[in-house]
């Protein structure tokens, strides 16, 4: 399942550190703005400990982790919803993403730019939300025009559900808010959501970059921001990616681990970036495990066997006949496919079975 999250935030806030962090892609980092001019993407495997286990049970050829794509957009100015600085290339590069991981600067440093003169991440927070808001409120507008005769006299079910959407976009837009402020009422309005590719119906994740010595507890600017999204359908974490650029220059594990201890953190903040942007687009991962390779998939939460049977081929969701079902503790605590059969534990479960995160999948089909 392609997954893309786009890396958003005015210039000079720390993008490009982190997406150098994150990817083994490397983008120019440096003290000015626009920096970065070409969004550049680069591939991330998702962190889970639940692969290495399985791995030292089965003895597979290979590990393949889960993956999404992370892609390092240019910084934005004010007026980009009408074309300024690199607006145009900026908007529609988020189009194509599935999430937006939006970065503010939350640290004090003399030494490097920032673009509007002074640190406050809710004024940066705002420009990027204007400019978004601006641009999905010209694209409702144009919408409305193409629709809105169909509604009123026509007889399409559709095209009245979608004006009655687009005229509530309208409203929230006009009042300073973001598309996904509005709720879909039902099945059909959710379709016509999903047609319009706005931009502020994306799933944001808003990422506080701080100081190392914030880095496990955050700051005032952090809580500023926090304050700010208050009744906002977002998530907020706090990461200091020069922090996680001194990780990354570490060689071993121990060593890094030792270094996150310094700094009272358990995990590296890029892992758990990573996995909030699964957790933002509920997304969750089952498993197949054999000699060849032990290999996580990422489905929808709420999916069933059928659907992800498909996420490994098509044809698998066509001839479905069955899944074979083990639980991970299960496999862990017996120790392989055999002992968890023997017990008992292994599920033969049908097409309406609900998959969980982390079972291990075996499908049977016929095509």
């Amino acid at each position: 399942m392609a997954l893309k999250a786009g890396i958003v935030g005015l210039p000079n806030v720390g993008k490009s550190t982190l997406f150098n962090c994150l990817s083994s892609a490397k983008a120019q980092a440096a003290n000015f703005p626009f920096c970065t001019i070409d969004a550049q993407m680069g591939q991330v495997s998702v962190p889970d400990e639940r692969l290495t286990r399985l791995a030292e049970i089965v003895h597979p050829g290979r590990i393949v982790p889960a993956v999404c794509d992370i892609v390092d957009i240019a910084g934005l100015v004010k007026g980009a919803s009408k074309g300024e600085g690199l607006g145009n290339q900026f908007l529609g590069n988020i189009r194509e993403c599935d999430a937006i991981i939006h970065v503010l600067r939350c640290f004090d440093n003399g030494n490097i730019v920032h673009v509007d003169g002074s640190v406050n991440p809710v004024r940066d927070k705002e420009i990027i939300d204007t400019e978004l808001q601006l641009k999905d409120l010209e694209t409702v507008e144009n919408r409305i025009k193409r629709v809105e005769k169909v509604a009123k006299v026509g007889g399409d079910k559709m095209a009245k559900i979608e004006y009655g959407l687009l005229l509530r976009y309208k409203e929230a837009l006009e009042q300073g808010l973001s598309a996904r402020t509005v709720t879909c009422e039902n099945e059909e309005e959710e379709v016509c959501a999903k047609q319009m590719f706005l931009l502020t119906t994306k799933p944001v994740l808003y990422v506080c970059n701080v100081d190392d010595t914030s880095a496990a507890t955050g700051n005032a600017y952090v809580e500023q921001v926090r304050e700010a999204i208050k009744g906002e359908d977002a998530q907020l974490m706090i990461i200091s990616a020069q922090t996680e650029a001194d990780i990354a220059e570490l060689e071993t594990y121990e060593e890094k681990q030792m270094f996150l201890e310094d700094l009272g953190l358990k995990e590296s903040g890029c892992n758990r970036l990573i996995k909030a942007i699964y957790s933002l687009l509920n997304l969750e991962t089952f498993i197949t495990a054999g000699e060849m390779e032990v290999k996580a998939w990422t489905y929808h939460k709420g999916w069933k066997a059928p659907q992800c049977a498909g996420v490994i081929h098509t044809d698998f969701e066509k001839g479905f006949i069955r899944a074979e079902v083990i639980k991970y503790d299960d496999y862990i605590k017996y120790g392989s496919e055999a002992a968890v059969r023997e017990a008992g534990k292994l599920s033969i479960e049908g097409k309406d079975y609900v998959v969980q995160d982390g079972d291990i999948m075996h499908f049977r089909f016929n095509v």
